[in-house]
């Protein structure tokens, strides 16, 4: 019997459809290839919506969410709504509400894509960074105090209890273990990094790095384990990326470096991330957001939106699929395009789309 998935589409606002649509033919090629099929359902969260109905994301969407094998996101950001009411509205409610509690960024360049790192190639930059999603100081705990007056005081909290913390460790050894250097045969082992700041912070990476320890002794033997500052880590995301092969961290501070490790790769327009809930439904999306002043023109590069689709695939289990599917973004990059950049990349968004499709 064939197999098949449920995916719940989410095109979104200004390019998210026009790049959805590339991914999803690109998905559909690629799955009539491995034998298995792709139920694709469209949801119209968004900015458009919002105008028109004054609600930004209705009680039942988690609960509906919940029904799929995973969600496959186009952008959210509406040049007509204020910053922030969508963002926090959608992506993070439906980060909460799903419990997408690992954040998942490849920091890949890929044959043909320039970086701003002098004599790097993609033998250098080809790293992973698995984010804690759902807790520290990004919950909001906290508050403000004597508002508008000269003392006025405001506190937020970075917060994680062991379970938040343990749960995160385990899914970066085990992807380490599945998707390391070694485990992909360009390095000598299997290096899980975690990204910290134990001279400062000291109560919540004490946390942090005892549960790493602990778990990497007692469960992970065959994973080395590396502990660095995230500011040094981000100076050596400059100058050494090939020392890194698999970084885990916090909240806030994976939240910063994947923005660094995707201007080494080439900018948003290549970057692409998952908020997964290994037990549950993820949510799989291009980083660079909805670009709403190329809205229409077909000059848009819908690379990001392809190389999340195979993120997706491959947390599916379709692990041969996805695997195709890089390679032949990676072909298309070396070969073909002539840059990222929307209406420079010498062909339009569905031709790139085409010539993913022609090499799968």
């Amino acid at each position: 019997m064939e197999k098949s998935y449920k995916i719940a589409v989410l095109p979104g606002d200004g390019t998210g459809p026009e790049v959805v649509v590339e991914g999803k033919k690109v998905l559909s090629a690629v799955a009539d290839k491995y034998g298995f099929k792709l139920d694709f359902t469209e949801f119209d969260f968004g900015g458009d919506r919002y105008i028109r109905t004054g609600e930004v994301l209705p009680d039942s969407a988690a609960d509906e969410l919940r029904e799929f094998d995973s969600i496959f996101l186009g952008a959210i950001g509406h040049p007509d709504v204020k910053p922030g009411i969508l963002e926090k509205g959608i992506l993070l409610r439906l980060r909460f509400e799903l419990d997408q509690y690992i954040n998942l960024r490849p920091v890949r360049l890929y044959p043909g894509v320039e970086t701003p790192l002098k004599n790097k190639g993609p033998k250098d930059i080809d790293y992973v960074v698995v984010r804690e999603n759902t807790g520290g100081i990004y919950t909001g705990t906290g508050g403000n105090s004597m508002i508008g007056t000269p003392n006025e005081v405001a506190v937020q909290s970075m917060v994680y209890n062991r379970f938040q913390v343990d749960r995160c460790l385990r899914y970066a050894f085990e992807y380490t273990r599945t998707h390391g250097k070694k485990a992909r045969g360009v390095g000598p082992e299997n290096t899980l990094g975690l990204v910290g700041k134990t001279n400062v912070l000291t109560h919540v990476f004490d946390l942090w790095e005892r549960a790493f320890h602990e778990m990497g002794e007692n469960e992970y033997p065959d994973v080395k384990r590396d502990y660095y500052h995230v500011d040094a880590t981000c100076m050596w995301m400059v100058k050494s990326p090939e020392w890194f092969d698999v970084l885990v961290t916090t909240n806030m501070f994976g939240d910063i470096i994947t923005d660094l490790g995707a201007m080494t790769q080439g900018g948003m327009g290549i970057a692409a991330g998952g908020n997964i809930n290994p037990e549950g439904v993820g949510m799989f999306e291009p980083i660079g957001g909805s670009a709403p002043k190329y809205t229409g023109q077909g000059v848009i590069n819908p690379l990001a939106s392809i190389v999340a689709g195979s993120m997706m695939l491959d947390t599916l289990g379709e692990t041969e699929a996805a695997k195709t599917v890089e390679e032949a973004v990676m072909y298309v990059t070396g070969n073909k395009i002539k840059s990222l950049a929307a209406k420079r990349m010498g062909y339009s968004t569905s031709e790139v789309g085409d010539l993913v499709v022609a090499q799968i």
